[in-house]
Protein backbone atom coordinates (compact mmCIF):
# COMPACT_ATOMS: atom_id res chain seq x y z
CA UNK A 1 0.00 0.00 0.00
CA UNK A 2 1.47 3.26 -1.04
CA UNK A 3 1.15 6.46 0.84
CA UNK A 4 -1.87 8.34 -0.90
CA UNK A 5 -3.81 4.53 -0.61
CA UNK A 6 -3.09 4.94 3.47
CA UNK A 7 -4.19 8.58 3.37
CA UNK A 8 -7.31 7.95 1.33
CA UNK A 9 -7.84 4.41 4.29
CA UNK A 10 -7.11 7.51 6.72
CA UNK A 11 -9.56 9.87 5.43
CA UNK A 12 -12.57 6.87 5.28
CA UNK A 13 -11.88 5.63 8.72
CA UNK A 14 -11.65 9.05 9.79
CA UNK A 15 -15.15 9.53 8.37
CA UNK A 16 -16.58 6.22 10.11
CA UNK A 17 -15.29 7.56 13.10
CA UNK A 18 -16.88 10.86 12.37
CA UNK A 19 -20.26 9.74 11.16
CA UNK A 20 -21.18 6.84 12.97
CA UNK A 21 -23.27 6.04 16.02
CA UNK A 22 -21.48 3.52 17.64
CA UNK A 23 -18.20 1.60 16.59
CA UNK A 24 -17.49 -1.99 17.77
CA UNK A 25 -13.85 -2.95 18.74
CA UNK A 26 -13.24 -7.01 18.24
CA UNK A 27 -11.18 -9.58 17.54
CA UNK A 28 -11.06 -12.10 14.95
CA UNK A 29 -8.66 -14.32 14.62
CA UNK A 30 -9.14 -17.54 13.95
CA UNK A 31 -11.85 -16.64 11.66
CA UNK A 32 -12.84 -19.13 8.75
CA UNK A 33 -12.97 -17.00 5.66
CA UNK A 34 -16.95 -18.36 5.38
CA UNK A 35 -17.27 -17.10 9.19
CA UNK A 36 -16.45 -13.45 8.38
CA UNK A 37 -18.77 -13.54 5.26
CA UNK A 38 -21.18 -14.30 7.96
CA UNK A 39 -20.56 -11.55 9.89
CA UNK A 40 -20.52 -9.19 7.40
CA UNK A 41 -24.16 -10.79 6.15
CA UNK A 42 -25.41 -10.16 9.57
CA UNK A 43 -24.25 -6.70 10.00
CA UNK A 44 -25.65 -5.73 6.50
CA UNK A 45 -28.84 -7.06 7.52
CA UNK A 46 -28.51 -4.86 11.07
CA UNK A 47 -27.80 -1.50 9.16
CA UNK A 48 -23.90 -1.63 9.78
CA UNK A 49 -20.97 -2.29 7.82
CA UNK A 50 -17.53 -4.59 9.07
CA UNK A 51 -14.17 -2.99 7.77
CA UNK A 52 -11.07 -4.39 8.71
CA UNK A 53 -8.01 -2.07 8.75
CA UNK A 54 -4.58 -2.14 10.15
CA UNK A 55 -4.44 -0.90 13.42
CA UNK A 56 -2.10 2.06 13.19
CA UNK A 57 -3.92 3.58 10.40
CA UNK A 58 -7.05 3.42 12.62
CA UNK A 59 -4.88 5.11 15.08
CA UNK A 60 -4.17 8.22 13.46
CA UNK A 61 -7.90 8.13 11.88
CA UNK A 62 -9.23 8.97 15.69
CA UNK A 63 -6.46 11.46 16.30
CA UNK A 64 -8.01 14.76 17.04
CA UNK A 65 -12.04 13.02 17.08
CA UNK A 66 -13.13 12.96 20.55
CA UNK A 67 -13.30 9.15 21.56
CA UNK A 68 -9.27 9.15 20.49
CA UNK A 69 -9.06 6.97 23.56
CA UNK A 70 -10.80 4.18 21.47
CA UNK A 71 -7.06 3.93 20.12
CA UNK A 72 -6.06 1.35 23.03
CA UNK A 73 -8.63 -1.48 21.95
CA UNK A 74 -7.21 -1.39 18.47
CA UNK A 75 -4.14 -3.87 19.16
CA UNK A 76 -3.87 -7.40 17.41
CA UNK A 77 -6.15 -8.87 14.91
CA UNK A 78 -9.12 -6.26 15.35
CA UNK A 79 -12.13 -5.63 12.90
CA UNK A 80 -14.41 -2.56 13.16
CA UNK A 81 -18.33 -3.06 13.12
CA UNK A 82 -20.14 0.34 12.63
CA UNK A 83 -23.55 1.66 11.78
CA UNK A 84 -25.42 5.16 12.07
CA UNK A 85 -28.09 3.84 14.28
CA UNK A 86 -26.31 4.11 17.57
CA UNK A 87 -27.52 0.30 18.28
CA UNK A 88 -27.90 -1.52 15.47
CA UNK A 89 -24.39 -2.68 15.16
CA UNK A 90 -23.55 -3.39 18.85
CA UNK A 91 -26.59 -5.70 18.83
CA UNK A 92 -25.40 -7.82 15.74
CA UNK A 93 -22.01 -7.93 17.49
CA UNK A 94 -22.88 -9.18 20.32
CA UNK A 95 -24.94 -12.02 18.88
CA UNK A 96 -22.44 -12.88 16.47
CA UNK A 97 -20.32 -13.46 19.02
CA UNK A 98 -22.65 -15.50 21.64
CA UNK A 99 -22.39 -18.06 18.52
CA UNK A 100 -18.71 -17.89 17.63
CA UNK A 101 -15.91 -18.25 20.37
CA UNK A 102 -13.58 -16.80 18.18
CA UNK A 103 -15.24 -13.43 17.63
CA UNK A 104 -14.36 -11.20 20.84
CA UNK A 105 -15.76 -7.80 21.49
CA UNK A 106 -12.99 -5.76 23.09
CA UNK A 107 -15.57 -2.19 22.94
CA UNK A 108 -15.76 0.41 21.29
CA UNK A 109 -17.11 4.19 21.07
CA UNK A 110 -21.18 5.73 20.79
CA UNK A 111 -20.61 9.02 19.59
CA UNK A 112 -18.01 10.89 22.17
CA UNK A 113 -18.30 8.30 24.61
CA UNK A 114 -15.38 5.18 24.80
CA UNK A 115 -17.03 2.12 25.55
CA UNK A 116 -15.77 -0.97 27.68
CA UNK A 117 -17.02 -4.51 26.42
CA UNK A 118 -19.83 -4.05 29.18
CA UNK A 119 -20.65 -0.61 27.96
CA UNK A 120 -21.02 -2.71 24.60
CA UNK A 121 -23.51 -5.17 25.87
CA UNK A 122 -25.32 -2.69 27.56
CA UNK A 123 -25.95 -0.18 24.02
CA UNK A 124 -26.93 -3.74 22.72
CA UNK A 125 -29.96 -4.13 25.02
CA UNK A 126 -31.26 -0.50 24.35
CA UNK A 127 -34.09 -0.59 21.82
CA UNK A 128 -33.38 0.45 18.01
CA UNK A 129 -34.22 3.07 16.16
CA UNK A 130 -37.05 0.92 14.69
CA UNK A 131 -38.09 -0.26 17.73
CA UNK A 132 -38.19 3.64 19.08
CA UNK A 133 -40.48 4.44 16.13
CA UNK A 134 -42.60 2.10 16.29
CA UNK A 135 -43.16 2.57 20.11
CA UNK A 136 -43.81 5.97 19.79
CA UNK A 137 -46.52 5.57 16.66
CA UNK A 138 -47.99 3.17 19.22
CA UNK A 139 -47.99 5.67 22.00
CA UNK A 140 -50.24 8.47 19.21
CA UNK A 141 -52.13 5.93 18.04
CA UNK A 142 -53.50 4.63 21.34
CA UNK A 143 -55.26 7.91 22.03
CA UNK A 144 -57.00 7.92 18.40
CA UNK A 145 -57.89 4.23 18.91
CA UNK A 146 -59.40 5.14 22.62
CA UNK A 147 -61.66 8.52 21.39
CA UNK A 148 -62.87 6.35 18.99
CA UNK A 149 -63.73 3.72 21.14
CA UNK A 150 -65.26 6.06 23.76
CA UNK A 151 -67.20 8.06 20.77
CA UNK A 152 -68.64 4.26 19.32
CA UNK A 153 -69.79 3.30 22.56
CA UNK A 154 -72.38 5.29 23.75
CA UNK A 155 -73.90 5.22 19.77
CA UNK A 156 -74.11 1.38 20.63
CA UNK A 157 -75.23 1.64 23.94
CA UNK A 158 -78.09 3.79 22.80
CA UNK A 159 -78.60 1.12 19.91
CA UNK A 160 -79.01 -1.52 22.66
CA UNK A 161 -81.63 0.20 24.76
CA UNK A 162 -84.06 0.74 21.60
CA UNK A 163 -83.65 -2.70 20.43
CA UNK A 164 -85.02 -3.44 24.29
CA UNK A 165 -87.35 -1.22 24.28
CA UNK A 166 -88.60 -2.34 20.89
CA UNK A 167 -88.48 -6.16 21.79
CA UNK A 168 -90.30 -5.35 24.86
CA UNK A 169 -93.29 -3.74 22.56
CA UNK A 170 -93.87 -6.56 20.64
CA UNK A 171 -93.97 -8.98 23.76
CA UNK A 172 -96.72 -6.36 25.18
Amino acid sequence: MDRAQKEKVVEELGQIFESSGVVVVAHYAGLTVAEMQDLRARMRDAGGFVRVAKNRLAKIALQGHPAEAMGDLLTGMTVLSYSEDPVAAAKAAEDYAKGNEKFQILGGAMGDTVLDRNGVKTVSQMPSREELIASIVGCIGAPASNIAGAIGTPASNIASILSTIEERGEAA
